[in-house]
């Protein structure tokens, strides 16, 4: 049964086992980035013997509780949404003492992305995570270049980062 399983999210591209094999020898806990239509589902999860167990979990309808305002509700999984999901699940894992790695599934690794702004907004709170300085995207994409986005976005932060 299990085998067939394997063979199945194979063959539907759910799951690159190779790169899942690669993670799992790391014995660190994993950044999981994950896209959805509407959101941008952001996860720390710790694996013993291939059980995955998430340990932290932020999606970024999260905030809309933090000042995110609902008539921009469909932005939420855009470069700004990403960034400050991150920076709130990095101020969720506050006590998280050890070193994360990203995994990205089978999203593929673009420069300037929404994984990489959603990466540099858990760095800025503080986790430790390895990532390269010129994947990031640039400030100015992330806090927005429409004015509205960017006083939406700056309330947001500061709401985030007082707590």
């Amino acid at each position: 049964m299990v085998k067939k399983l394997d063979k199945q999210r194979r063959l539907k591209k759910k799951t690159n086992y190779t790169k899942r094999l690669i993670l799992l020898k790391g014995n660190s806990p994993r950044l999981v980035i994950r896209k959805t239509n509407r959101y941008i589902i952001l996860q720390i999860v710790k694996s013993n013997d291939a059980k995955d167990k998430i340990v932290y979990s932020v999606n970024t309808k999260e905030l809309l509780k933090h000042g995110w305002s609902e008539d921009k509700k469909g932005s939420l999984k855009s470069l700004s949404a990403a960034y400050l999901g991150g920076l709130l699940l990095g101020k969720k894992a506050k006590d998280l003492k050890e070193k994360i790695i990203l995994d990205t599934g089978l999203i593929p690794n673009t420069k300037g992305s929404k994984i990489y702004a959603a990466v540099k907004g858990v760095a800025d709170a503080d986790i430790e995570i390895n990532y390269g300085e010129k994947v990031l995207p640039t400030e100015e994409r992330i806090a927005g270049e429409n004015t509205k986005v960017k006083d939406i976005f700056e309330k947001v932060k500061g709401g985030i980062e007082k707590q």
